[in-house]
Order: C-alpha cells, then structure tokens, then sequence
C-alpha cells in the first residue's frame, strides 16, 4: 500500500509536474513570439516606411541632400531656395548663407520661421519680428540697427554656424561672387563637424 501511494503520489507528482512545465513551456513560447512580434513591427516602423516610393515623404521628413558646394548667392538667387520651389532650404544671417534643409520643421513652407526661407533672415532675427514687412527685398545693409540689435545678429549667426552647414556669402548688389576651390569646400565642411 505504501508503495501503491508513492507510486500514485509520483504519478500525480509526475503529471502535475508535467503540467506546470508544459505552462511553463507555453508561456516562453508566447512570451518569445510577442517579443520576435515587437522586433519585427519596429524593424517595420524603422526600415519598412524608409523603402519604396515616396517612404521618407510618407512620413513627413525630407530625404537627405547632399552638402551643396560652397557659392555665393545673390538675393535673387537666394529666392530659389525657399523650400517651396526647391527642396533645399537656404537663408542668410548677417552677409552669411546657411543651408538649414535638416531644420524644415522650422524653416520650411508650414514651418513657424517659414518666413525666412530663401531670404535674409537678418532684421527679422534681430528685431524678433515675424512679419514679412520687417524683411527686404533688397539688399539690406542693417546700417539703421542699434547696437543690442547687431549684436543679437551676431548671436544668431553663431548659432546657425554651430548648427547649420555655412554655403556662402549674401552678395552686395554689384559684388561678384568668390571662387571656391573643391579643397576650401571639403575644409570648411569637416571643420564645422
């Protein structure tokens, strides 16, 4: 009788053993299929939106431009790079051109500082005003800035320079452009990262 218990006792052991195993089994297998689950969708969510046509549109960013050699632009020229007729988003802050594409959010057609693109940005950084009336269309030589004012134009400047590539100058009316040597362009560029 003994020996009938124990062996009833282990073969209910064994089955209720068994049974928690296989539990256990299930639930790694369900846990492990969640988690390749998880992997796969955020592999999608990075990669998948990338691919085919139209993938970096269909999520509101821009594709990456290559860096644009260094050049001169002169306001006209600058016009062309508002975002709206060119991808490429160009402004210009104290006489310097930036090219603040990767900053479309900002600079671009909807962005908040739209206003800028494709113009010198100058008077309106400085004077903190928005509104189309406080740029040029001319060339604008902020000669009638107080002192606060250039200074905060500077401070600007320096900002765009840390974070935007610096592609040329803001021509005067009857400047003419500098020539850039392939070698200047690659310099400066891996100076500024």
């Amino acid at each position: 009788m003994a020996d009938g218990g124990q062996g009833q006792h282990r073969t209910e052991g064994g089955r209720g053993g068994g049974a928690a195993a296989a539990g256990g089994q299930m639930l790694l297998s369900v846990g492990l299929l969640a988690l390749a689950l998880l992997a796969a969708y955020r592999l999608y969510l990075r990669w998948g939106t990338r691919s085919g046509p139209g993938g970096a549109a269909r999520r509101g960013e821009a594709a990456p431009l290559p860096r644009m050699k260094r050049r001169d632009f002169s306001l006209e020229q600058l016009r062309e790079f508002d975002g709206a007729r060119n991808p490429r988003i160009l402004l210009a802050v104290n006489g310097k051109v930036f090219d603040v594409t990767k900053g479309s959010k900002f600079y671009g057609p909807e962005g908040p500082y739209g206003i800028f693109a494709g113009r010198d940005a100058s008077r309106g950084l400085a004077t903190f005003c928005l509104d189309k009336d406080a740029l040029r269309d001319e060339y604008d030589d902020l000669s009638d800035l107080n002192a606060v004012q250039m200074e905060s134009v500077r401070e600007w400047e320096m900002q765009f320079k840390e974070k935007y590539d610096y592609v040329g100058r803001l021509l005067k009316p009857g400047e003419e452009p500098s020539e850039y040597t392939d070698e200047e362009d690659t310099k400066d560029h891996t100076k500024q990262e």
